[in-house]
């Protein structure tokens, strides 16, 4: 019976699932100082909500591929200011952003797929759609960005996590990842940002396998 039950679990291969979680954003800030003149910016994120809905196929007893559709809600306060002989000025600005992803993972795991509890670790790549609109601005003397921040990238994501088996067919799963791309809020800074995009992700949620 056990044998018979084992067999039947592993030749279940394809699998689905829904993740929700937190979202967090890596920040951004520069200074830059000719005395005596002296300008510095920077850009605040603030924690927020995100989902990830996926599916794959169970290509061997340690090997999976999966896609993924990501989404994720994040507010910003973008700011900057300068100082000079002649005076200074500086803006704040708040903006909503929110980021849709297209993600296809191979997931590499260090259990069977029979096993009750099984680590795995994930890599892929993503195209990500980045949106950040204005809410309101505080401004003195200084432009601040106007418009809406719109992107397109491709990023690099990687993941680790682990499935608690409740059933054959269903499992717990937790995940941790980062997705590290291009960053299109820092060149809208002044002075202009220099660093990358990174984006954190907890996940909790069910797999089904079928």
């Amino acid at each position: 019976m056990t044998t018979r039950a084992a067999a039947a679990q592993n030749d279940r291969r394809v699998f689905v699932g829904a993740l929700i979680g937190i979202s967090t954003l890596s920040a951004d800030g520069r200074a830059v100082t000719m005395p005596p003149e002296a300008a510095v910016s920077g850009y605040k994120p603030e924690n927020g909500f995100t989902i990830d809905v996926f599916g794959g196929v169970h290509l061997a007893q340690y090997f999976s591929l999966q896609g993924n559709y990501m989404w994720n809600r994040n507010d910003l306060t973008l700011f900057s200011s300068f100082v000079t002989p002649q005076g200074g000025g500086f803006y704040e600005q708040n903006r909503e952003s929110a980021q849709h992803a297209a993600v296809a993972d191979a997931l590499v795991y260090f259990r069977r797929r029979d096993s009750r509890i099984r680590p795995y670790l994930g890599t892929g790549l993503s195209v990500v759609r980045f949106r950040a609109s204005v809410i309101d601005s505080t401004i003195s003397g200084l432009n601040a960005p106007s418009g809406e921040i719109v992107s397109t990238r491709v990023a690099l994501r990687s993941h680790v996590g682990v499935d608690f088996g409740l059933s054959s067919r269903t499992a717990l799963r937790y995940s941790f990842s980062e997705t590290i791309g291009g960053n299109p809020i820092s060149p809208v800074l002044s002075p202009r940002g220099e660093r990358g995009l990174a984006h954190f992700q907890n996940l909790f949620g069910m797999v089904a396998r079928f």
